[in-house]
């Protein structure tokens, strides 16, 4: 009897769980399922709507093959793996780095741990805009600093080639994401007990092999949700290189190769599937990422 009234008390609170979580589940389902399924949709049809009397055919995948004999989309996306592993790279050893100074205890460094956040807080368009202006052939601060220092002897249009525009936008990204990098890998050396250095300290293990036997395995873990965040949003960068580059130069990003097909060209079948394609890119990157991460949790 006892047994029969839990378990309507259970389904009860089951029911009213399912009732109160109704109107987001709908709200979600309208704003994030729908314009899913209809980009899939989409990826399988031809619309362009600079020809609406050809109606909206289903062409299979058509489109995705058109994707692999574009030359343009393939240089998007070679640009855009070359952006994320250099970025990425370069922002975790910065952010590891300056990670493990703030972990010290010295004077100030609560100042510093919020000034580091700074470049971080600033929209990715407005740092975008201020870096273009620093970069600027005539009067740019960039040129200023190099001229002043005698590694140039005049100033240089750096956003016109591809070489000068792909380091500055690796400059750019760097600057603004590294503190936010340090910010998580910091998180995960709090975690780590003093004791543990203490420990390493009388057995004699120097600053080298505490930093690799005892810091670096114990927030592995840490660097690598780090590395997953930065990962998929290096990848999916577009306001960056639409700011600063305009994807001009060999630098425009396969996300704003997909943005220009939809919304320049009216090409919504061939953009869906450049959208979807992202969309599966970056589902296999967090699925390799979750999975080294099962591993490295594992051990």
């Amino acid at each position: 009897m006892k047994k029969k009234k839990f378990n309507s008390l259970e389904r009860t609170e089951s029911r009213t769980a399912w009732i109160m979580m109704a109107p987001a589940l709908i709200v979600l389902a309208v704003v994030a399922v729908y314009p899913i399924l209809r980009t899939f949709w989409l990826s399988f049809h031809q619309m362009q709507l600079t020809d609406p009397g050809s109606g909206y055919p289903f062409i299979g995948l058509k489109n995705y093959i058109d994707i692999f004999r574009d030359s343009r989309a393939l240089e998007s996306i070679g640009f855009t793996l070359k952006f994320t592993v250099t970025t990425v790279v370069f922002e975790l050893l910065i952010g590891f780095t300056a990670a493990l100074i703030m972990n010290k205890a010295f004077k100030g460094r609560g100042i510093v741990r919020a000034a580091i956040l700074i470049p971080w807080a600033i929209p990715t368009s407005v740092s975008a805009l201020m870096w273009k202006f620093i970069y600027n052939d005539q009067y740019g601060l960039f040129n200023d600093i190099l001229y002043k220092l005698g590694v140039i002897d005049s100033y240089k249009a750096w956003l016109s080639t591809a070489d000068g525009s792909f380091m500055a936008l690796v400059i750019t990204d760097i600057w603004k994401t590294a503190p936010y990098m340090a910010l998580l890998i910091l998180a995960g050396l709090q975690m780590i007990s003093e004791s543990l250095y203490e420990s390493a300290k009388i057995d004699g293990a120097n600053a080298v092999q505490r930093l690799l036997f005892v810091t670096l395995p114990n927030v592995k873990s840490t660097v690598m949700v780090a590395l997953l965040f930065r990962t998929l949003d290096a990848f999916r960068v577009f306001d960056l290189v639409s700011v600063m580059t305009g994807g001009a130069n060999k630098t425009e990003s396969v996300s704003l190769y997909a943005y220009n097909n939809l919304m320049k060209f009216l090409d919504f079948g061939y953009g869906s599937a450049m959208a979807v394609m992202i969309f599966v890119i970056v589902f296999i990157i967090s699925l390799l990422y979750m999975r080294a991460m099962g591993d490295q949790l594992s051990e």
